[in-house]
């Protein structure tokens, strides 16, 4: 009888580029933790999840809202990191005031290198999804942590107890969100009215990049923020500078949304096609 042969161990040369993304799910697979997830395997990275809540909802809006324990959210962040590690982690919805107490925790305990906060409040749709006393500890908490904030206008008036924001006031806002603890903000332009938009990115060093681009016409938008941050995380973790990660999040954000334009999904605001232009999975040096 022959002996079976011994298998050799390949010895490792490379890893994935690692994404965690703490968020909440969408039962609509538009927003939350499944665009996260789309967006990660698009753009070639190895995507994680922190599941913060679990949500009933569809293209029109949220149903309900099932909070985890903080406690289990905190044992999926330790589970990932100490076996697979993390570089670069996206937050997205944290709908109570122990669970954004568990994020900051563990990014102090793990430090890591990029974190992109998107403080989701309020849905496409326009259904809340927080409380006050959560954004006050949003901000006094996890601001300071964090690589970026990505508010849209809407999110970035109620942080700055505002009732609108228009476009001569961009600039104004995101230092005035820069001075609440943030070290940079990315204001997006989505609720600005006209057929141009404009995204304004104030850096630590207090320069400021503009984009301006024409509005894409179309109502699949659901998950557009989610996704952003989370191409903007991606690439972070892939090696780009903080400029650069946002305007390569920009680019595929509205690669997706033109490849969706004219797609029917559900009967509200439907999803981007996340899948429009997917790259394999990057390779990185051990």
């Amino acid at each position: 009888m022959t002996s079976p042969t011994p298998q050799t161990d390949i010895p490792p040369v490379a890893r994935y580029a690692r994404v965690l993304s703490i968020a909440g799910s969408d039962s609509g697979g538009g927003a939350g933790i499944q665009a996260d997830l789309k967006t990660m395997a698009a753009l070639g990275c190895y995507g994680m999840t922190a599941i913060t809540a679990i949500t009933a909802q569809n293209t029109q809006g949220v149903r309900t809202i099932q909070a985890l324990p903080p406690e289990l959210l905190a044992q999926q962040i330790d589970a990932v990191v100490e076996d697979i590690g993390v570089d670069a982690v996206k937050i997205g919805m944290l709908h109570d005031v122990g669970v954004v107490r568990v994020v900051a925790d563990a990014i102090r305990r793990h430090r890591f290198a990029h974190v992109v906060l998107d403080p989701v409040m309020v849905a496409t749709s326009g259904d809340k999804l927080i409380t006050e006393s959560t954004v006050d500890c949003l901000v006094s908490e996890l601001f300071p942590l964090a690589t970026l904030i990505t508010p849209n206008l809407d999110e970035a008036a109620w942080l700055l107890r505002l009732d609108a924001i228009g476009i001569d006031e961009l600039d104004q806002a995101a230092e005035r969100l820069q001075a609440l603890g943030a070290p940079a903000v990315l204001l997006k332009g989505g609720h600005l009215p006209g057929p141009q938009l404009t995204d304004l990115l104030l850096l630590p060093d207090s320069r400021i990049e503009r984009w301006e681009a024409p509005r894409i016409p179309t109502r699949n938008t659901h998950g557009t923020g989610c996704s952003l941050s989370s191409a903007i995380a991606c690439h972070l973790a892939l090696g780009a500078h903080l400029v650069e990660a946002v305007a390569q999040g920009r680019d595929f954000v509205r690669g997706a949304l033109l490849a969706g334009a004219d797609m029917q999904l559900g009967h509200g605001h439907g999803p981007l096609n996340h899948g429009h232009a997917p790259q394999a999975t990057r390779r990185l040096p051990l």
